[in-house]
C-alpha cells in the first residue's frame, strides 16, 4: 500500500479549539459488475467506512493503536457484494485516536512528533467483465464536518445530531457544498496489514438500578467492565443536551471519579471536568446513539438533562468490548467464590485487551510492559493471544532505542525510558514470544524479536554494578497495603532474577530457531547473573535471599536461585515470613507470580488455598466480600488507601494456579503437558480444558467421600504424564485422535 494520505483540515482538536471529526467521501461509476473488489483502508487515528450507506468496519477503534511513526496499520476489505453497476460510494469517518492523542498528556502525547489532525490512505480496486477501476486517497474525495464535535479516546465524545447529514454516504446525493481533500504528510513509519484480532462486541449490559441523585440519575450495570454506551433517547427536544460521565466505583454512595485523577489539577485541568465524558445535543424525537471514537471503563453512568419519564432502565445500555480473541481455557470447581474469583480476572483481561494487554480501561488505556509480560501466561492459558502479540510485539521492537534500552509503555513518542521500565517490565519482549510458543509452537514471535532481545542484553550488560547485578528500574510493585513503589525487596534482586529469567527463556527460543550461538550468548548472561546474585545476595549459611521478605524466598526458589541442598530451608524461611504476617501474603506483583507455585511445589497448597479463599484481607475473596467485579490494582485494607483502578489485570496470575495446581493441568508445551492435582481438602471437584493446537486437553476430578476419580482427556500427538501421588485416586485416560 503507498504512503499517499490526505485530510479534510490541517487544524488539530484541542481542549480550547474543538475541530469535528471529518466525513470524507468518494463516488464512482462502475459499468461492470466486479467479481473482486477489495478496498486497503489506512485511517489514523481511527475509521470508519461504508459502502453505498452499509458499514463495513472491521470493528471498533480500526485499524489499529501505534505510534505511526514506527508503525502504521491497514485493513483489507472485500467490498465486492456491496457495489453494483452505476454510481457506488464509499464513506469514511476519521477520528482522533492516538494520531492526536491531547488527553495523554501525562505521557506526552500531546507532544508527540506525528501529532495532527486525523488523515487517511486508501487503495481501492475493481475488475469484472475484462474491466477494472482503481483508485487512491486524493482530492476526488470530498470532506464535511460530521457531528462529532469532539472525540478523544480517554475523554469521551460530544455530539450534536442537528449536524447529521442524512445519505452522505449514498449514491445520488448532492456535495457541491463539501470540499476536496488535502494532501497530508505521510507519517515515517511502515505500512502493515492489520492482522490482529479486531475489537468486537460480546455482551450488551442493561442496568441493574437507577436511582435519581444529585440533579440526575445513577445507572448502575452491576460489572465493572469496558466498553462504549449507548443512549436511547425518546421524545427528546431539539437542542437537548444529555451528559454521561463514567466511573468504575461510588464514594459514600455516589458517583465519583476521583480514583481516576492521578495527576495534579493545576498542570492537567482536563482530568477533572472532561474525563469519560459523552454529550450528546439532540435533533428532536427517537434517537439512539453510540460514541464512534472513544471508549470506558466502567459500572456507574450518570446522566444530566433528562427528563424524569426519559430516564428509565431503557435509557441506556453498555455494549462490552474487547479484542475477538478466541477462548482457549476453561476452568470450575466446587467452589462457587474460586469460580467468582476466576470470572473476575476473566473480565479484567477483557477488559484490558484493545489490540494489545493495557494496563486499565479507563484512567491510562497504556500498553505497560510490566503489565502485559507478568500477565501473559494467565491471558493465553484463556485466549489465543498470538496474533495479537505478534502485532504488539513488531512495535516494542519497533520501540527499542538503538542502544538497547526499551519503553515502559507501547505505544509511546519517547515516554518511558526515564521511569517506568527496567528488566521486569522490559521482559515483556521475552515472554510474549516464550507463551506464543510453549502453548501454540508457533515461533514467528521468536523469529521477530530475537535480534531485539540480542540488543538488550548487550544493554544489560553496560548497566549491571560494580557487583555484577542489576538494579535499574521498578521492582515488586504494588506490594500490599502499601503505595505502589514502596517495595521493601531489593530492586537488584528482582532485576536480577528478571534477567535470569529472561536469558534462560531467549536461549531455550533462540535454539529452538537454529540460532545456537546466539542462545549460548544469553544463557552466559543468565549464568553470569546468577553467580553474581548467589554471592552478593544470599545467605548461604541461612538461605535467605537479600532481605528474606516473602517475595524474595519465593522468588528465590521458582526462578531456580537456590542449589537444591539450600530449597528446603529457603522454603521454611519463606513460611516463616508468611507466619510472621499472620498467615497472609505481603508481596507485589513480582512475588505474587511466584508465591502460591512455590507453596504447591513444597506440598502447602492448602496454606495457598486459604491465603486465596479467605474472607479477611489480604485475600482474593476479600475482594469479592467488599464487591468487586474485576480485579483491582493493588490490595488495600478497607477504610485505608485507595487501591487506585478497580480494574487491572497483573495480579491476575492466581488463574495459572486454579489450572495447575487446583484441577491439576499444566501446560509443558504444545505436545506435552503435565496433570498433577493438589487435591485441596477443601474442594470436592475441580475441572480445567485447553485447547491445544492438536486438540482438547481436559483435567477433571471429583471426590465422593474418600475417593477420588480423576479423568485426563487428550489428543494422541500429546504426551501426557499423569502424577496422581498427592492423593489415592483411580485414574481414566482417555485419548482422542
Amino acid at each position: 500500500m503507498k504512503k499517499q494520505f490526505i485530510c479534510a483540515t490541517r487544524e488539530y482538536c484541542d481542549f480550547s479549539h474543538r475541530v469535528p471529526a471529518p466525513y470524507l467521501r468518494r463516488a464512482f461509476d462502475l459499468d461492470f459488475v466486479p467479481v473482486r473488489a477489495e478496498a486497503l483502508v489506512c485511517g489514523l487515528g481511527f475509521y470508519r467506512l461504508w459502502v453505498n450507506g452499509q458499514e463495513v468496519t472491521k470493528g471498533y477503534f480500526a485499524p489499529y493503536i501505534s505510534n505511526p511513526d514506527d508503525r502504521m496499520y491497514y485493513d483489507v476489505y472485500d467490498l465486492a457484494p456491496y457495489l453494483h453497476r452505476g454510481e457506488n460510494v464509499l464513506g469514511v469517518l476519521l477520528g482522533n485516536g492516538f494520531q492526536n492523542d491531547f488527553g495523554g498528556a501525562v505521557w506526552d502525547f500531546d507532544r508527540a512528533p506525528w501529532r495532527s489532525a486525523p488523515k487517511l490512505a486508501l487503495e481501492f480496486y475493481a475488475h469484472g467483465d475484462g474491466k477494472s477501476l482503481s483508485f487512491s486517497a486524493d482530492g476526488q474525495f470530498l470532506t464535511h464536518p460530521s457531528p462529532i464535535l469532539f472525540d478523544e479516546y480517554r475523554l469521551g465524545e460530544i455530539y450534536d445530531a442537528r449536524w447529521e447529514t442524512a445519505g452522505w454516504n449514498l449514491p445520488r446525493f448532492d456535495a457541491a457544498d463539501w470540499s476536496p481533500a488535502l494532501p497530508a504528510d505521510a507519517p515515517k513509519g511502515v505500512l502493515c496489514e492489520c492482522r490482529a484480532e479486531p475489537i468486537r462486541c460480546y455482551e450488551t449490559l442493561a442496568p441493574v438500578s437507577v436511582t435519581p441523585c444529585d440533579g440526575g440519575y445513577l445507572y448502575d450495570f452491576g460489572k465493572n467492565t469496558a466498553g462504549t454506551c449507548r443512549l436511547h433517547l425518546t421524545g427528546a427536544t431539539e437542542g437537548q443536551t444529555v451528559v454521561v460521565k463514567f466511573c468504575e466505583r461510588l464514594k459514600d454512595g455516589k458517583f465519583d471519579q476521583s480514583n481516576l485523577y492521578n495527576q495534579p489539577v493545576e498542570k492537567y485541568p482536563f482530568y477533572y471536568t472532561d474525563f469519560a465524558r459523552m454529550e450528546y445535543r439532540a435533533r428532536g424525537g427517537d434517537e439512539t446513539y453510540e460514541p464512534s471514537f472513544a471508549w470506558f471503563g466502567y459500572r456507574y453512568a450518570f446522566v444530566l438533562g433528562v427528563r424524569p419519564e426519559q430516564a428509565t432502565a431503557d435509557l441506556l445500555s453498555f455494549p462490552v468490548l474487547s479484542s475477538d480473541l478466541r477462548r482457549v481455557g476453561h476452568f470450575s470447581c466446587s467452589d462457587g467464590t474460586v469460580n467468582r474469583i476466576f470470572d473476575l480476572i476473566v473480565n479484567s483481561d477483557r477488559s484490558n485487551f484493545y489490540y494489545f494487554p493495557t494496563d486499565c480501561p479507563h484512567r491510562e488505556k497504556n500498553g505497560w510492559t510490566g503489565d502485559a509480560s507478568l500477565s501473559a501466561p494467565q491471558m493465553s492459558l484463556l485466549f489465543d493471544t498470538t496474533e495479537s502479540y505478534l502485532a504488539w510485539l513488531g512495535n516494542i521492537v519497533a520501540a527499542q532505542r538503538a542502544d538497547g534500552a526499551l519503553p515502559g509503555i507501547v505505544p509511546t513518542s519517547g515516554w518511558g525510558f526515564a521511569w517506568g521500565n527496567g528488566p521486569a517490565w522490559d521482559s515483556v519482549l521475552v515472554n510474549l514470544p516464550y507463551t506464543v510458543w510453549r502453548l501454540r509452537g508457533d515461533t514467528r514471535a521468536i523469529a521477530l524479536t530475537a535480534d531485539a532481545m540480542l540488543r538488550y542484553f548487550a544493554y544489560l550488560r553496560t548497566r549491571r554494578s560494580a557487583d555484577g547485578t542489576v538494579a535499574i528500574g521498578l521492582g515488586d510493585w504494588v506490594p500490599v497495603g502499601k503505595k505502589s513503589h514502596r517495595y521493601d525487596t531489593p530492586l537488584a534482586l528482582t532485576d536480577s532474577i528478571m534477567v535470569m529469567d529472561m536469558t534462560k527463556k531467549a536461549a531455550a527460543m533462540l535454539a529452538a530457531i537454529g540460532r545456537g550461538a546466539d542462545a549460548a550468548t544469553a544463557a552466559a548472561l543468565g549464568d553470569e547473573m546468577l553467580a553474581s546474585v548467589r554471592a552478593s545476595l544470599l545467605d548461604r549459611n541461612t538461605a535467605t535471599l537479600a532481605n528474606g521478605t516473602q517475595t524474595a524466598q519465593a522468588m528465590g526458589p521458582y526462578y531456580g536461585v537456590f542449589a537444591p541442598e539450600e530449597r528446603q530451608e529457603a522454603f521454611a524461611r519463606l513460611m516463616a515470613r508468611i507466619k510472621e504476617n499472620g498467615g497472609n501474603f505481603d508481596c507485589g506483583f513480582l512475588g505474587l507470580h511466584a508465591l502460591f507455585h512455590v507453596l504447591s511445589d513444597f506440598g502447602e497448597s492448602e496454606t495457598a488455598y486459604r491465603m486465596i479463599a479467605q474472607k479477611e484481607f489480604p485475600s482474593y475473596r476479600n475482594l469479592l466480600e467488599r464487591g468487586e467485579t474485576a480485579m483491582v490494582e493493588s490490595f488495600q485494607p478497607e477504610g485505608g488507601r485507595e487501591c487506585g483502578s478497580h480494574n487491572h489485570h497483573f495480579l491476575g496470575d492466581v488463574v495459572r494456579w486454579f489450572f495447575r495446581d487446583l484441577a491439576g493441568l499444566e501446560i509443558v508445551d504444545c505436545r506435552h503437558v503435565r496433570v498433577r492435582p493438589s487435591f485441596v481438602r477443601e474442594l470436592d471437584s475441580a475441572k480445567a480444558s485447553y485447547d491445544l493446537p492438536s486438540g482438547t486437553v481436559t483435567v477433571a476430578w471429583h471426590r465422593a467421600g474418600n475417593k477420588i476419580a480423576l479423568t485426563v482427556t487428550h489428543p494422541a500427538e500429546v504426551l501426557c504424564e499423569i502424577d496422581h501421588s498427592r492423593a489415592d485416586c483411580t485414574v481414566t485416560e482417555e485419548v482422542t485422535r
